[in-house]
């Protein structure tokens, strides 16, 4: 379904990334996978190599909270695959904390990549997606293909989340930034669209102990959100890349402007 395309995958370097860059070379595509961590990012190209031809993928290391970084990673695509017909801004992190709590670099470290860098990446595709969008409808009367923006907002955003303001307020940002871009680049064909996952099976949701540090949840509260969920499991990262592939697909060229609740049923609890 992505025969000829390419596109730009960021924090691919694992998880809900991963899986999309895979899918993506199985469908045909050409993939430029971001991510801050370089050897993540090598390791998704190398299992991208072993779906699809070799130089199907490249790794560009760096973080999409710099808007030069984000024009330069849009020109790898350009310069290395010759064109940008993709974004897919899946880069985020979280740093939870009760909002009485909540340090200042916290919240503004969350809202850095996951609503600014989203922002960044889309504005950095203007003159590969735009304005190239602009040339053909003035040179051929229609633009060659449509081309896709997916950008990740969260079922935290939608339902509230304990101890994640600055979280679910950035992902909430991408819907408001989905929808806007939707409408300002209609007519060049470039369909904006977004994807909530829910409770998905990856390094942000593994068991932590109580009261340790870094990333995962305390397994009680792990079991609990598991419990709640229709299916009974936790999303797999496959599972949120097709409905990825969709919208990055022809399948959705007469959609923009609309977000996909990705959780398996997934209620207010």
């Amino acid at each position: 379904m992505l025969e000829d395309r390419v596109a730009v995958i960021t924090g691919a370097g694992r998880g809900i990334g991963r899986a999309i860059a895979c899918l993506f070379v199985g469908e045909g595509a050409r993939v430029v996978v971001n991510d801050r961590d370089a050897e993540a990012a090598a390791e998704t190209v190398s299992r991208c190599e072993a779906i699809g031809p070799e130089g199907c993928a490249t790794a560009d290391a760096g973080t999409v909270t710099e808007a030069a970084y984000a024009e330069r990673l849009m020109r790898t695509a350009v310069e290395r695959f010759g064109a940008l017909d993709i974004l897919v801004n899946n880069a985020g992190v979280t740093r939870d904390a009760m909002a009485h709590k909540m340090t200042d670099e916290a919240w503004s470290e969350v809202l850095a990549v996951n609503l600014t860098g989203s922002f960044n990446c889309a504005r950095a595709t203007v003159p590969y997606m735009r304005d190239m969008a602009k040339m053909e409808l003035q040179d051929d009367g229609a633009v060659r293909h449509h081309r896709k923006i997916v950008n990740f907002y969260s079922t935290a955003a939608i339902h509230g989340n304990l101890g994640q303001a600055n979280y679910a307020a950035a992902k909430m940002g991408n819907v408001g930034l989905t929808r806007s871009l939707a409408r300002e680049w209609a007519r060049f064909r470039i369909n904006v669209n977004a994807v909530a996952p829910g409770f998905t099976d990856t390094r942000l949701t593994r068991v932590k102990a109580v009261g340790e540090g870094g990333l995962g949840i305390p397994e009680a509260r792990r079991r609990e959100m598991i419990d709640r969920l229709p299916f009974g499991r936790p999303a797999a990262p496959e599972d949120v890349a097709r409905v990825v592939l969709f919208f990055a697909s022809p399948l959705s060229d007469w959609v923009t402007g609309q977000e996909i609740n990705v959780s398996g049923g997934q209620q207010i609890p």
